[in-house]
């Protein structure tokens, strides 16, 4: 196995090489940082889609936040009628009162129309 390695065509360029030439560019002062809009630009035309987030469109304003910290921990669900639901919900909103609140004063005025027991 004394065959002789093929040329690869660069060693010419590797004798001429002076590594003392090349300067790292950490030290060159002359340097300045490319501006964003052509970086943008660059990885715009190349297809580079950025994970960056944009900013976050803005929030309608929907239904009124219906929770408060009342100490309220349990729940009770029930069927009605979407009109029922409908005027529930309107009255409790009318008064700023959370579902829980809303109920509560039904209930309250329940028992003074048809007596505790």
């Amino acid at each position: 196995m004394t065959t002789q390695r093929p040329d690869l065509g660069f060693a010419s360029e590797l004798e001429s090489f002076d590594p003392a030439a090349w300067e790292p560019t950490a030290n060159r002062k002359d340097k300045k940082p490319a501006p964003k809009e052509a970086i943008a630009s660059l990885a715009e035309a190349s297809g580079f889609r950025s994970r960056e987030p944009k900013e976050a469109p803005p929030v309608e304003k929907g239904a009124p936040q219906r929770r408060r910290r009342t100490g309220r921990n349990a729940q009770f669900n029930i069927k009605a009628d979407p009109a029922v639901i409908e005027r529930f919900t309107v009255m409790a909103d009318k008064q700023g009162w959370v579902f829980g609140e809303a109920f509560e004063h039904a209930v309250e005025l329940l028992e003074e129309r048809y007596g505790k027991d």
